[in-house]
């Protein structure tokens, strides 16, 4: 199941495509000051993904602040698989924020500036900025593909381990103590487990279950990443893969 890009925009910004970055203005720079234009970032973390064979598969784009300020989201994936993950940048004309790349599998990142993933590099706009930026870009898409390798161990166990209506109303139960889900929220996870709306988690499995808890959880972008977090605690615990994915969260 593919990750949307959900761009949240409620402090000012607006949608845009990607044409409206190249018309931008780039303000003079100073002698420590080296401010680099939005679309730059995105074609550099656009080459980073493709020479590490990740492909973009959706994107989002956003402008505030008369174009100073950018926050955009690329959906990427490998080819042949069914789940993908997010890219998240920012990017500033107006010494606000330094330049920022998350990415995970859960990112959020909103014009309130709260900008969260499992994988996050910021460098500030600096002399020596357009220097630095290749290897900070690089760096991160680097602990992406180590997320992606654990995450791929995570799903592979998950798809392998049966389930029962009995395991699942027990863990379902369990997550609510966890703090993975309130209690209001039961009844949706119980429903797309019994009567799951993709037919691909059909099968009787914790990936099946996994995606009932986050068809639930999804609506919330801002808890989004820790309940996810600890449903993956949940679900590693009782599964017993903990061990193996020890340092994923």
């Amino acid at each position: 199941m593919k990750t949307q890009c959900n761009l949240i925009l409620h402090c000012g910004a607006h949608r845009v495509e990607r044409q409206a970055l190249h018309q931008t203005s780039l303000p003079q720079g100073s002698r420590t000051w080296t401010p680099i234009p939005h679309v730059f970032l995105l074609e550099l973390v656009e080459r980073t993904l493709l020479n590490n064979g990740i492909t973009v598969h959706n994107q989002a784009h956003s402008l505030t602040h008369d174009g100073s300020r950018y926050f955009g989201l690329l959906e990427v994936g490998k080819p042949q698989e069914n789940h993908s993950w997010v890219v998240g940048l920012r990017n500033s004309h107006d010494k606000s924020f330094p330049a920022g790349i998350v990415a995970g599998m859960i990112v959020c990142v909103c014009d309130n500036l709260s900008f969260n993933g499992e994988v996050r590099l910021t460098r500030k706009h600096t002399r020596h900025i357009l220097r630095d930026i290749p290897g900070v870009t690089q760096s991160a898409i680097g602990k992406l593909m180590e997320l992606w390798h654990a995450q791929e161990q995570r799903i592979r166990h998950y798809t392998q381990y049966d389930m029962t209506d009995t395991m699942a109303h027990d863990i379902i139960v369990r997550s609510i103590d966890n703090g993975v889900l309130s209690n209001r929220a039961l009844p949706s996870v119980l429903k797309e487990w019994r009567e799951p709306r993709h037919s691909a988690f059909e099968d009787r499995t914790m990936w099946s279950l996994f995606n009932a808890f986050t068809e639930t959880l999804k609506g919330n972008l801002i808890e989004l990443p820790k309940r996810t977090q600890r449903l993956h605690g949940l679900l590693d615990n009782y599964c017993g893969i903990a061990p193996v994915l020890h340092g994923l969260n």
